[in-house]
């Protein structure tokens, strides 16, 4: 079993997060997920099973966390920056749901063949009283938020998300 303070350890990056109360329900989503989808480990857990080798959905999270940050302190816009930071900490909690163990692999779990990561994630967001601005950013960082208005905070989550993705994948 995963325990908030693994979490915590996991991601440095929560005391970007000004509000103590929102770093903690960020803490309180992905302790949540892990529950659910039974993982004991979260350095188990790849990036992505579109492609070999693309690493852990950690590090992928720290990555789009700290460029975001960057992203968002060069903008001269009135930015929430601790939406920014709970965003991209929690726009791929729902691979948690997504994805399972099976067999020695990770592959995708019979939920994750119905629901992708972006509505799970979101729904464990909106169930720990987040935000409708960081469930907004869950919700539209990848392409299922192409029909949506994304706010600014989502546009930097859903770039800095993409810039990763076409990186790793020319591994």
């Amino acid at each position: 079993m995963i325990e908030k303070r693994d979490i915590e350890n996991y991601f440095t990056e929560l005391t970007l997060i000004k509000e103590k109360n929102l770093r903690n329900k960020v803490v309180e989503v992905w302790k949540n997920a892990a529950d659910r989808g039974g993982w004991t480990n979260l350095q188990e857990i790849p990036f992505t099973l579109l492609f070999e080798n693309s690493g852990l959905l950690v590090d992928h999270t720290k990555r789009i966390t700290k460029l975001a940050w960057k992203v968002a302190n060069t903008r001269e816009e009135p930015l929430n920056k601790d939406y920014v930071v709970a965003g991209a900490l929690l726009h791929d909690v729902g691979k948690l749901l997504e994805y399972e163990p099976k067999e020695g692999k990770i592959v995708k779990s019979g939920f994750g063949e119905k629901t992708r990561h972006p509505a799970a994630g979101s729904q464990l967001a909106e169930e720990c009283n987040l935000p409708r601005e960081i469930v907004h950013i869950i919700a539209a960082h990848s392409h299922e938020g192409d029909t949506m208005n994304r706010t600014a905070e989502a546009i930097i989550i859903h770039h800095c998300d993409f810039i990763d993705f076409e990186i790793k994948k020319r591994k």
